[in-house]
């Protein structure tokens, strides 16, 4: 890996196209290398990892609307949607933002954290989604996932954009775009132009995760994906985007992050070295925010070392700045306490899910959310007795660049009425490569089996996941979709514009 350095230019500086960071991920996107065997079978887990997530939204508002909107666009060839049959084909931008918001909608799906926060597995749809449309085959889908993968996890890496309130999608349009136009084979210069469009029109604040969480955040990522689409093409057809449109004097760095003066260092495999970097991301086992992760497992380790939970008087979870400012009690936000608050905020709550996993001794990705479930009075009782607090050590670890030390639980105080107190601590979930029970196959599947459980036929299950394990055999890759059983996607949405009568 080479790290290269970012930064401002004014416009009266003559900055190369090769010295710009859009260049660099572009040419690296363009360049044809082998992908390595543990990369492809990773990539097969993640495919499995999105269709689990997928299915088991399908019934869901946001999703059933996001699909309404994709039905109004069929198209030939086309791309498949995830529940409805693979004959039936949509223009590939709405199908990647029906099944970009199937995969968001229970944020369940993988995960990588460093200088910011991302899921890469949201890359997938859209790459994906062109994939069903132009022909392409399963070799073409996996080395255009590890250049998805790779500029999404190197961006993550150098460049963090929460701390400007900038929401992760911004690296999300660059890297889909990216692995478009790896998908393609188009040359560097097209992706390079490809990348800064996407870069710019995917540019939002985080207030989508901030607050009442609204529906928008499973809809964000998948806006980035059709954005990412609509930029290929666009700039296959001869058009440009505005450049540079990280180091502009008017641009990415200068006004958005943290300022002229500043500078980024943004790590890149070096000229024929494999993309490696899905291998250094993770997936959930527990439908809730990563950095609640570790803190679902230590729950459930903790809960019957608690035993009365009526007798607890307070419980303090010492944690990362991450953790503590965006999930915790130092994010200031009383929706986080609301037991009327929408399931996305509570999923950003680890005040809640904290109690609710101490109380069951485990998470549910359903009855864990459940009104009835945030409105228990016990529960609520326990839950408006934690706290956060950062730990500068956890914050050291959730940053450290040695992966043996990254940590993204914490340690748990519980203080009893009599005066007593229970400890533990945790640093990484169980699911995590360096956990308890490490994710691998088996676990992607039976993830899926769960999931699909009651809502994809066994035969269809069968399919798939036979699909999935020759996928660089495969040829077709309309069998990457999943189709779910009659009744199962739920009622019908109401009337928007494309359905106007």
């Amino acid at each position: 890996m080479k790290t290269h350095s970012v930064r401002t230019y004014k416009s009266a500086e003559k900055l190369a196209r090769e010295d710009q960071l859009a260049w660099k991920m572009a040419a690296m996107a363009a360049e044809t290398v082998p992908v390595e065997a543990d990369v492809a079978e990773m990539i097969g887990n993640r495919i499995i990892d999105n269709a689990s997530v997928a299915v088991a939204s399908v019934a869901r508002r946001p999703v059933a609307s996001a699909r309404a909107q994709t039905m109004a666009h069929p198209y030939s060839p086309g791309a498949t949607v995830f529940g409805l049959p693979s004959t039936q084909r949509f223009s590939p931008e709405w199908a990647a933002w029906a099944n970009g918001v199937a995969v968001r909608e229970l944020d369940y799906h993988d995960t990588f954290l460093a200088a910011d926060y991302s899921h890469p597995g949201d890359n997938i749809p859209p790459v994906l989604a062109v994939a069903q449309h132009v022909g392409r085959n399963g070799q073409d889908l996996i080395r255009a996932l590890a250049a998805a993968y790779e500029i999404q996890v190197d961006l993550v890496k150098g460049i963090c954009l929460h701390e400007h309130k900038i929401d992760h999608i911004a690296h999300l349009g660059p890297s889909a775009a990216g692995g478009i136009g790896a998908l393609l084979n188009l040359p560097a210069e097209t992706i390079y132009q490809a990348i800064q469009q996407a870069l710019h029109v995917t540019t939002t604040t985080r207030q989508s995760r901030k607050g009442e969480i609204s529906s928008w955040k499973a809809y964000a990522p998948a806006f980035a994906g059709k954005m990412a689409i609509e930029a290929v093409d666009r700039v296959m057809r001869g058009e440009g985007a505005p450049s540079p449109a990280y180091e502009g004097e008017d641009g990415f760095i200068a006004w958005l992050l943290s300022g002229p003066k500043a500078e980024y260092q943004v790590p890149l495999p070096e000229k024929g070295e494999p993309k490696r970097a899905i291998m250094d991301t993770y997936t959930k086992e527990h439908s809730a925010e990563y950095q609640s992760q570790a803190l679902i497992d230590l729950a459930r380790r903790m809960g019957p070392k608690v035993g009365d939970f009526a007798k607890v008087k307070s419980i303090v979870i010492h944690t990362s700045h991450h953790t503590h400012y965006v999930i915790g009690t130092g994010a200031n936000d009383p929706q986080k306490m609301d037991p009327k608050a929408s399931r996305e905020t509570l999923d950003h709550s680890i005040m809640y899910i904290f109690a609710v996993a101490l109380q069951d001794g485990g998470w549910h990705h359903e009855r864990s959310y459940a009104p009835e479930r945030a409105q228990r009075p016990d529960t609520v009782a326990l839950w408006h007795k934690i706290s956060t607090l950062e730990d500068p050590e956890w914050t050291r670890r959730y940053h450290s660049r040695d992966p043996k030390e990254k940590a993204f639980g914490g340690r748990v105080v519980v203080t009893m009425g009599d005066g007593s107190t229970i400890t533990d601590e945790l640093a990484v979930a169980d699911a995590h490569p360096l956990g308890a029970r490490p994710f691998a196959r088996p676990q992607y599947i039976a993830k899926f089996r769960t999931l699909a459980e009651g809502i994809v036929a066994t035969a269809e299950q069968d399919r798939f996941l036979e699909a999935v394990e020759k996928l660089a055999t495969l040829s077709d890759l309309s069998a990457l979709n999943v189709t779910v059983e009659a009744g199962k996607l739920g009622a019908p949405r109401p009337t928007g514009i494309f359905d106007w009568k």
